[in-house]
């Protein structure tokens, strides 16, 4: 069994997809070991992207994803990393394909519906960032 975390951005859920998103890894036989709902405060952006912050568009996600509240899971389940990403589809909601999460309600490349973890190492990360130990069962 593998772990992973996910994060539906102010976007989508404003739109009202958490339970729509959510669903999908669910029916997919994957299970919840952490969900809540918050606001992602600039630290927290800023570590989160921490990966981007010589990029041009670093402001660009921190104002995206600190825009609005967010649902953050730990989805947990056979290889479970890459399976999500493939569910997600590409970053590019217009090159991704219809069936894909960011295919089926992705309106821009920033603002592109979730994010999920794309390693280990990352899942580890990023786990550790937005959740307890104790808020993981």
């Amino acid at each position: 069994m593998e772990r992973t975390f996910v994060l539906i951005k102010p976007g989508a859920v404003g739109r009202g997809l958490v339970g729509e998103v959510l669903a999908r890894f669910e029916k997919r036989g994957f299970r919840i070991r952490g969900m809540k709902f918050l606001r992602v405060n600039r630290e927290l952006a800023e570590q989160h992207y921490a990966e981007h912050r010589e990029k041009d568009f670093f402001g660009e996600l921190v104002g995206s994803i600190t825009s609005g509240p967010v649902a953050a899971f730990v989805l947990e389940g056979p290889e479970a990393i890459a399976v999500v990403r493939r569910m997600m589809g590409s970053t590019n909601p217009m090159a991704a394909e219809p069936g894909t999460i960011r295919g089926d309600y992705g309106l821009e490349i920033v603002a592109n519906v979730v994010h999920g973890s794309d390693s280990p190492a990352s899942a580890e990360r990023e786990i550790g960032l937005y959740f307890t130990e104790s808020e993981i069962v």
